[in-house]
């Protein structure tokens, strides 16, 4: 299932610079580690250790904040749009 996905800057760095792409999976979860594997280390900047992932990271399907949905477990499907938007801080 192809979906959109969407990344800011901190995140285009894993990604070769995109700021969309295509990318496959049921879950968050598989698509995380569709594009882990396609780009190695994308998982690293939105995971802990563990797999769970980070708090400063805002996970979006088609505008609605994953983690109220069912977290890694959100099922998606073809056509959807998936935004991984860290939060930033910063200014004075």
């Amino acid at each position: 299932m192809p979906v959109t996905v969407n990344v800011t800057s901190v995140i285009q760095q894993a990604v070769n610079g995109q700021r969309e792409f295509k990318a496959d999976g049921g879950t968050i979860r598989e698509l995380i580690d569709n594009i882990d594997r396609d780009y190695p280390g994308f998982a690293g900047r939105i995971t802990d250790d563990k797999g769970e992932m980070l708090r400063f990271v805002n996970v979006y399907l088609n505008d609605e904040d994953v983690r109220y949905l069912g977290g890694k477990d959100t099922a998606i499907k073809d056509g959807d749009v998936i935004s991984f938007l860290p939060a930033l801080a910063g200014g004075n």
